[in-house]
């Protein structure tokens, strides 16, 4: 299978596209934004990989929830596959494939835990479901069955109220958010005979260097 690259257009991307401080942060949600209007599923949805313990890397999807001039945030349970990688190796990279428009974005550097008061805030925008389900879940463990898994949630909401209740419900000591702070920053887009525009922006004695590479 294969796909020929160029339909949106070619030479918009150099390395004159970056700019301000920190120097990929405005061509980055300058294209997020283009992917919100095009209507592109999940235009916040993102590749992570990490590394465990014995060297082994995973990847997997996960949605991208903060872009600030510290990097990309995203949440989940700290006791997850990924969370106990991030403890052991505190590195990750990750990919936005916007593959509709013909773009790429990938990020890598060191992982840190954002503050409890900033997952907090967070914790309170999501929907009451998306909370009940993160407590019920242990995730990345180990479960007999569907039904087990419905038990664990028909018993959190139990407790705590249910999808309709009306109690706050806090945020659990094992889940928060996690910063990728990036180090490099590439930019790709699709161009006609696979030549592709790549531009790389590298973090280097404090500095953005930035670099067009061959594809």
């Amino acid at each position: 299978m294969r796909v020929s690259y160029g339909g949106s257009g070619t030479g918009g991307l150099t390395p004159d596209s970056l700019s301000g401080e920190p120097v990929w942060l405005d061509l980055f949600e300058r294209w997020l934004a283009e992917g919100v209007s095009a209507q592109i599923p999940e235009p916040n949805a993102m590749v992570v990989a990490t590394v465990d313990a014995e060297g082994v890397p995973a990847t997997r999807t996960v949605l991208c929830k903060g872009v600030d001039p510290r990097g990309i945030v995203f949440y989940t349970n700290h006791d997850s596959d990924k969370g106990r990688a991030i403890a052991t190796n505190p590195v990750a990279s990750a990919t936005f494939p916007w593959i509709a428009m013909e773009r790429q974005v990938h990020f890598r550097g060191p992982v840190t835990q954002v503050s409890r008061e900033e997952t907090r805030a967070y914790w309170t925008t999501r929907p009451r479901g998306s909370q009940l389900g993160a407590i019920a879940s242990h995730q990345s463990h180990p479960i007999a069955s569907r039904a087990a898994l419905e038990e664990q949630a028909a018993d959190v909401a139990r407790r705590v109220g249910g999808v309709d209740g009306d109690t706050p419900i806090d945020v659990p000591e094992n889940w928060g958010g996690y910063l990728v702070a990036p180090t490099v920053v590439e930019f790709w887009q699709g161009g006609a005979n696979r030549l592709h525009d790549r531009v790389r922006a590298a973090l280097v004695d404090g500095r953005w260097d930035v670099t067009r590479l061959q594809p």
